[in-house]
């Protein structure tokens, strides 16, 4: 597999607290949108996101944007 899997056409809205995450880069993980490591043998990784302050965080669902684990609009291309 060298392409993620799109999982959704928008993004994640998700409210998190300090600390840090790993956002599923391929789109394969059943814990969307985090990784639960089903990336296995992909050759994609999760991106390590380290959150400073609370609150809520849009993530990319469709696995394409340029500034991931952010949105960054791409979805409304694909």
């Amino acid at each position: 597999m060298t392409k993620p899997v799109c999982v959704q056409k928008s993004p994640f809205a998700v409210d998190l607290a300090p600390g840090e995450y790993y956002w599923c880069a391929c789109g394969l993980s059943k814990n969307q949108p985090f990784c639960d490591g089903a990336h296995g043998e992909t050759g994609i990784t999760p991106v390590k996101l380290e959150i400073a302050e609370q609150g809520k965080y849009y993530l990319c669902g469709c696995k394409s944007s340029a500034k991931a684990p952010f949105c960054d609009g791409t979805h409304q291309k694909l």
